[in-house]
């Protein structure tokens, strides 16, 4: 009865400290004044000052005996705490009272009594913690029970895979980034934050840390694979071919969008509820980190090994897809990672950053070395098209569609680097400078000069086009495309002058009749074989291959017309039998010259 009765005055201390408005811990404070009157404990009676602290010490030793019965009980049961809410609610009482109890100890613990109990306590404290981290994991690993019952995500399916005993709740197919995912029931999270709540005024934060991030980065890990990212190392990475990992970097960016834009946001949600009402913030960070450590870094690995990886310039479009997506959600990282701890992923995800730019700046200008490499061999068929103009121009057309990247990239990367870097407006002219240079080597394998400029008008051509009316134009700018349309007619009259000049000169000399006889037999003779020759020739656009048709046509026919008629009007041909055999009529001429170049060289 003795015994009840100081945990009656032990609580009694606690109220009136309560209704005092002081912390529950002052009730040692107020219990040694009231273990000062009489035995009994009651208010009455004679005052014993001399007897003020070991009467404390007793009341405080026997409700200490108390409640080691009452948590020791809990301790020992084989099933979980919190299977019954009754009794998860009894043991958190009596897990309170210990840890304040614990609290007044301390103020008194100069008394050797008070010192032993307090060793007790914080012994009775270390076993309540290590079953409370039990029930912290329970509660964690039933989650997916409460989660298919919940209401927040009843019409969703395969919301949980069974591994084992233990079942690992994963996200649902998302297509909104604007949402949040709510893993876990409001009932489960109430239970997380009491058992958190404790573990942290008990000294174990770090514990609870542990068990939480554990579980949630196995949801993590769980809900990536669902979206076919395939964790491959840096080894992996750079063996794979580039076309799968083009596959991979499609995959990558969808990933790394929801991952950073709807995993980690309801991640960290979900740490600040489980987490809340704790003094300080440091749990909640740390575990947000500890989540978060393992994917970020899975998925950066992924990103740095890219940027590391070979300069070939076709790799220019998907290392610039990589590069975007990274600066699309650098601000989403540098606001979810903004604490000490995630501080490490932040600063690694803006140098990684850093790299890919990098990276595409080598990139782009490895152009200049592909088209160095690519001397002239042999003549290219018909004189049409080369391929390294097809691919520069497709190249550097479809680079600058990312203009502002690359222009920040070609400037930040100068700038960091020290290096002469050339702004992108002079970088690409440079480059298409390179390639006309490339190009006057290659018209130089044909024998024939009128070959020579029909190459260098049809890549002309294809360059103006490929420039006109698009951002690579709008780079370039009004002047670039007025001396390439420039080039364009000289090219065309020296290839109207090196070829069809000469075989219209034969119908412009004048002599006696039997030397325009001559004349007129060589031009059949040349004509043929000029179109003979030029039919198998190529001119790919149908505008130029028209405008070069109708060009030749203007010079020849009348000049042939001319030339027929002063031939009739001779005066040596009166007196001759018939008139001078005439093998061609204009019209004759003007379908040979429709017959001239073809579109292609197949």
């Amino acid at each position: 009865m003795a015994e009840a009765g100081d945990e009656n005055l032990y609580a009694a201390a606690r109220d009136i400290a309560r209704a005092l408005g002081k912390d529950p811990s002052a009730a040692g404070d107020i219990l040694q004044i009231l273990s000062g009157y009489s035995g009994s404990g009651s208010l009455g009676g004679d005052p014993r000052p001399t007897g003020v602290r070991g009467g404390a010490n007793l009341n405080l030793e026997r409700s200490l005996n108390s409640l080691e019965r009452q948590i020791s009980g809990y301790i020992v049961e084989d099933r979980p705490i919190w299977s019954d809410p009754v009794d998860s609610r009894t043991f958190l009482d009596a897990v309170d009272e210990l840890i304040t109890m614990a609290g007044d100890l301390r103020s008194v613990a100069g008394d050797k009594s008070a010192a032993v109990c307090l060793s007790r306590a914080d012994d009775l404290i270390q076993q309540v913690m290590f079953r409370l981290q039990e029930e912290f994991g329970y509660v964690m690993d039933r989650a997916p029970e409460s989660f298919d019952s919940d209401d927040d995500f009843s019409g969703e399916e395969d919301n949980g895979r069974s591994y084992g005993v233990q079942q690992v709740t994963v996200a649902p197919p998302i297509t909104d980034y604007k949402i949040v995912i709510e893993p876990l029931p409001s009932s489960v999270i109430g239970d997380l934050n009491a058992i958190a709540v404790r573990m942290v005024a008990g000294g174990f934060g770090k514990e609870c840390s542990r068990v939480y991030s554990s579980r949630r980065r196995e949801f993590l890990e769980e809900s990536l694979s669902r979206l076919h990212l395939r964790g491959l190392s840096m080894e992996q990475v750079q063996e794979t071919p580039w076309q799968d990992l083009e596959d991979e970097i499609d995959r990558w960016i969808k990933a790394v969008t929801m991952v950073f834009r709807v995993f980690f946001p309801s991640e960290r949600l979900l740490c600040d509820r489980v987490f809340s009402d704790l003094p300080v913030s440091s749990v909640t960070d740390l575990s947000f980190m500890e989540v978060c450590r393992g994917t970020t870094t899975q998925i950066l690995n992924f990103a740095d090994a890219i940027a590391l990886g070979s300069r070939l310039p076709e790799r220019l479009f998907k290392v610039m897809d990589l590069y975007e997506a990274m600066q699309d959600l650098i601000p989403k990282m540098e606001t979810l990672f903004s604490n000490k701890y995630c501080s490490p992923l932040r600063h690694e995800a803006v140098a990684i950053h850093k790299r890919l730019g990098e990276a595409i700046r080598g990139i782009f200008m490895e152009l200049e070395n592909l088209i160095r490499r690519d001397p002239p061999k042999t003549a290219f068929p018909g004189g049409g098209i080369h391929p390294i103009t097809r691919y520069v121009m497709n190249y550097q057309r479809a680079a600058c569609k990312s203009r502002h990247s690359l222009e920040q990239i070609l400037d930040q990367t100068g700038n960091e680097t020290g290096s002469d870097t050339r702004p992108l407006s002079v970088q690409i002219r440079w480059v298409l400078e390179l390639l006309e240079s490339n190009l006057e080597g290659k018209k130089r394998t044909y024998r024939d000069p009128s070959l020579c400029f029909l190459f260098m008008m049809n890549n002309g051509k294809y360059i103006l086009d490929k420039a006109k009316d698009n951002e690579l134009g709008s780079i370039l700018g009004e002047d670039w495309i007025v001396k390439q349309t420039a080039k364009l007619r000289q090219y065309h009259s020296n290839y109207q002058r090196s070829s069809w000049n000469q075989v219209v000169a034969l119908l412009r000399t004048e002599g006696p009749y039997p030397k325009l006889i001559e004349n007129l037999r060589l031009f059949n003779v040349r004509f043929d074989e000029v179109c003979l020759t030029q039919s198998q020739w190529v001119v790919t656009d149908e505008q130029l291959r028209e405008e070069l048709r109708s060009s030749v046509a203007g010079i020849v026919a009348p000049a042939y017309l001319n030339f027929i008629a002063r031939l009739k009007a001779s005066p040596e041909i009166n007196g001759r039998r018939g008139e001078p055999f005439i093998a061609y009529t204009v019209e004759d001429l003007e379908m040979r010259i429709k017959s001239l170049f073809k579109e292609s060289s197949s």
